[in-house]
């Protein structure tokens, strides 16, 4: 297998559709062992689109680099309530990729 599976978590803001089915966000992030490149993501966000959306500014980013890209791609990207919550999944997401590596 040549890609890791790592999740990170957060605390949803509340008032949101997700917050109804769960308190908290999970990122999900699938990673190539060699280059730490982001292959696929998923969250759970409460739409198919905001998910896809999320996949879609993720993807391609090699965590060998540190989170500061990503983290402004959500930032510029993303401008809803959970912003501030995908920001914390994916640094701890990338706390656990750091852990395997």
């Amino acid at each position: 297998m040549n890609t890791l599976f790592v999740a990170g978590h957060s605390k949803l803001p509340t008032g949101m559709a997700a917050n109804h089915i769960s308190e908290s966000l999970t990122l999900t992030l699938e990673i190539d062992k060699k280059y730490g490149v982001i292959v696929d993501a998923s969250c759970t966000l409460a739409t198919d689109h905001g998910r896809e959306f999320i996949k879609s500014l993720l993807k391609g980013y090699s965590l060998k680099d540190g989170t500061d890209e990503p983290v402004a791609r959500l930032k510029e990207g993303y401008l809803g309530k959970a912003g501030n919550a995908l920001e914390a999944a994916l640094k701890d997401s990338y706390k656990q990729y750091q852990l395997h590596q």
